[in-house]
Parts: structure tokens; sequence; C-alpha cells
């Protein structure tokens, strides 16, 4: 640029100091003259950018070395150190990665139950009558012995059940393992348990029982079936066990006593995800009921691990919401007949006797109680006031 005669003048680093470094013009040595006056060229980005640059050449290099090395004396982490931060995210990583998964699972299997739980209802709603399905054939040998063919559940499967449930696969009860049955598994007391393979291996006090008929005030003498498992896989992934009884009866509306084990249809162990684990009762692995042949109720509780005894029945309403919390609550009627058929497998204490249940009664005295259902026999009863049962809590659905 040229300005009042004067020539183009270059910038040039002046050092001030040892550290110190200013730009100042000056003007080009052939238009610096006493009659010619010399103007300082402005200063534009690329000559400040090599101005920069020969200011670089010029500082020490012993001063670069030292400010490198105390930059990276700054910023660098030391090998003991990564080890311990590694150390640290591995411990904590242990600590809460396991409750972390427990409780993802522990969603995932509520959501499947409940999913479970009203695909069944809606499909047995949908059979007209639940009784009268797996006719047990009788065969003779050619030596002229006779013996039971005992295909009762298979039937009531495929006849049945396959009607208004989509069912991928039906095992026999020599094919169990076939159907996604785990062999053994764990109960509610965190016991290691065989599956069972009969209606009796359930509970022994199934089969063979005698009844109170109330309407004709006396004991009737029912013969269950001890009828063998069969399974079927769901077209969602799980697998079934199931237990039939054909001669299932309805529910009278009982007002008195009376036994139980007549009104069970049928009974399943539920495994939401096959062998795969953890085979837990409660967790992975549940029941549910069906029962009356006709206007069929279906239960699937899930029982507390805890059974609270010593509980009057003005009491026994309220005691799931005082101890276990707002998830539980006292079983109906229904599902204390659940609890019961399925006695030896959820994992009771041999002094386990009594269970009350939410449903009340009006005795011919005028006292309101609930039932209790007596688990040596199967049989409901009348408490009398201020007597103390036990309560097992189970989770709502």
């Amino acid at each position: 640029m040229y300005g009042g005669g004067g020539g183009p003048a270059e910038p040039v680093l002046q050092k001030e100091s040892v550290l110190t470094y200013v730009v100042k013009s000056t003007c080009h040595p052939e238009l610096d003259s006493g009659s010619v006056p010399c103007r300082e060229l402005p200063v534009t980005l690329d000559r400040f950018r090599n101005g920069l640059a020969r200011l670089a050449k010029n500082v020490p290099t012993c001063f670069q070395h030292s400010a490198l090395r105390s930059l990276d004396s700054r910023s660098a982490f030391t090998m003991a150190e990564i080890l311990l931060s590694l150390t640290i995210i591995g411990v904590v990583a242990a600590i809460t990665l396991p409750s972390l998964t427990g409780n993802i699972n522990e969603r995932t299997w509520n959501t499947q139950r409940k999913a479970l739980y009203a695909r069944f209802s809606q499909a047995i709603a949908l059979m007209p009558a639940l009784n009268g399905y797996g006719t047990l054939r009788e065969n003779t040998d050619s030596a002229g012995s006779t013996s039971i063919e005992d295909t009762a559940a298979e039937t009531f499967i495929t006849a049945g059940l396959s009607k208004v449930l989509k069912i991928n696969n039906i095992c026999d009860n020599e094919h169990l393992e076939d159907c996604g049955i785990a062999s053994k598994f764990t109960d509610m007391k965190g016991n290691t348990v065989s599956i069972p393979l009969k209606m009796s291996e359930l509970n022994s006090k199934m089969t063979s029982v005698s009844y109170w008929s109330s309407s004709l005030n006396t004991n009737i003498y029912y013969s269950t079936i001890d009828t063998k498992a069969a399974a079927f896989e769901t077209q969602n992934g799980e697998s079934i066990l199931l237990f039939y009884q054909p001669g299932c009866v309805s529910n009278m509306g009982e007002t008195g006593r009376y036994n139980v084990q007549p009104k069970v249809c049928a009974n399943m162990i539920y495994d939401l995800n096959g062998t795969k684990g953890p085979n837990t009762f409660g967790k992975d692995i549940g029941i549910l009921t069906v029962l009356y042949p006709s206007d069929s109720v279906v239960v699937a509780p899930v029982p507390f691990n805890t059974k609270f005894d010593s509980v009057p029945a003005e009491e026994a309403s309220n005691v799931c919401t005082t101890r276990t919390g707002e998830d539980y609550r006292i079983p109906s009627k229904d599902e204390v007949i659940s609890l019961f058929v399925n006695k030896d497998i959820i994992g009771f204490e041999e002094g386990d006797s009594h269970l009350f249940s939410s449903s009340k009664l009006v005795t011919s005295s005028g006292y309101i109680t609930n039932w209790v259902l007596y688990l040596g026999s199967g049989e409901f009863r009348i408490p009398v006031a201020g007597d103390p049962w036990g309560v097992l809590c189970v989770k709502r659905n």
C-alpha cells in the first residue's frame, strides 16, 4: 500500500526481553529518505501469522522443553492411578449389577405372569364345560390283566384347551422335558424339589377324600382320580405342566363346612422361560388353578415367602398390608383353594394347619367371620370368634 509518496513497510519483530516480543513497523530501507516520508505498512492477518512463526523460531529451545515437561506433568495419569480407577469401577459394578439385573427380571416376570393369566382366563371362559374330558380307557392284555390307560390330562389339552388357546407342542407324561419342563425346581422356602408327575404329588390330600355336605348334613366320600400330568408349550414360549380332574363339580354356594378337592378341574404349573432358570417358585415358576366346570374361575396366586400365624379373624384382612406392603393382600376363597392344591410344591411347613381367606360368611348366630381352610383335609370351616389362624399373603395380579 502506498500513501503520501511513501513506500510499503514490513513489520519486524523486536525482542524486548527474553520472553517478550513486540511487533514494530519500519520502513523499507530503499524508501527511507529524508525527503520522502515513510508510511508504516498496516499489519494484515497473513503478516501477523508470519510474524508469530518467526517469533516461535526465536523462542529458546530450553524454554520450549521446560514448558512441555511442565504441561506433561500436570495432565498425565500414572499406571497406578489408572489401575486404581478400574478397580473401583469393577467393585461398584459387582455390587450394583446383580441388584439391577434382579429388578429387571422381576419386572419382566410380573409382566409375563399377568399376560399369561389374562390369556388363560379368556381361553377358559370360551370352553362350554371343563369336566368329562379324558375318559380313562381300560385295557386288557393277553394274560387277562386289566389296566387303566390314563390320558385324561393329555386329552383335556388336545380336545379342549387347544381349541381356545394357541399351543405349539403337547407332551405326554413320559416326555415332559420335550415341552421345556425342568426335572427340578426351587420351592418357596429355598428347597430343591422334583417336579410332580401326578395329582397326589401336588398334595396327597387331593385324592380319595371325604367331604361334609351341609345340605345332606353328612359326610360324602369322594374319590378323585390320581391322574398323570401332561405338558404343552404356548405360542409365547411358556412351558405348562397340567393336572386334570375329569369329575370336577360346580360351586354350590355352600354356607357351611365342605371339602374343596371336588371343585378343582385343572391345575397348572407354569414356567415363564422353560429350562433357562432360575426355575424358582415365585419368580419364573408359578401356579394356575381352574375351579368349577361351569362359570369357571381361574386364579394364579403368588404367595409371600412367610406364613403368619396366630391371627384372629377380625385382624386377618389387615395382616398383609401391615406386614408385607402394598403389593400383597389376603387371598380370596378360590386363591386359598389353589394354595391348598399346590401345598407340597409351594413349601408349606409341616406344622401349618389353617389358612384364612378374605371371603366372609354370616354364621347362624349372626357372627360375621372369614372362611378358614384346614390344610390337613382340605375342608373349609367356620372359625370360632377370636380363634387365631394362619394367613398366607398373595401378590396382586
